[in-house]
């Protein structure tokens, strides 16, 4: 089991790695010729046009950081889905109510285990992405 495990975390992290690889941005300069109605207005430098439209992105550490984040808000989520289905399905088994216990319980567990996969997931790739950049900085 604990095999398993680490096999489908590897295979995540190199997936997520390949797919960050293939992701680079690469900026296109429009080469369209100017219209009458476009030569009248004046342009700007293009070091001006670039600084406005690009966002401030985050550095290694921070990638990193938010990752982490995110799989703790994942589990946490998780957790507190898995307590509330718990919770309803012991008071519907107090109640007698066999039936609604474990449909509360399974709905629990199903919608805390989409938490924690998603929370996960998402983590995972963002330290993949902070872990490349720091790499990348090296070389």
């Amino acid at each position: 089991m604990r095999c398993r495990i680490q096999l489908m975390v590897a295979s995540a992290l190199i997936w997520a790695m390949s797919a960050y690889g293939q992701s680079a941005a690469t900026a296109t300069a429009q080469t369209a010729s100017p219209t009458s109605e476009q030569s009248n207005v004046p342009t700007q430098p293009a070091s001006e046009k670039g600084a406005k439209h690009q966002k401030n992105s985050r550095g290694a550490g921070g990638e990193v950081g938010s990752g982490a984040g995110d799989i703790g808000k994942g589990a946490a989520k998780g957790a507190g889905d898995l307590a509330k289905g718990t919770g309803k399905g012991a008071v519907d088994l107090a109640t007698l109510h066999p039936v609604n216990a474990a449909t509360d319980i399974g709905k629990g567990a199903g919608e805390a285990g989409g938490h924690v996969a998603v929370g996960t997931v998402k983590g995972t790739g963002k330290v993949v992405k902070g872990t490349a950049k720091a790499i990348k900085k090296v070389f």
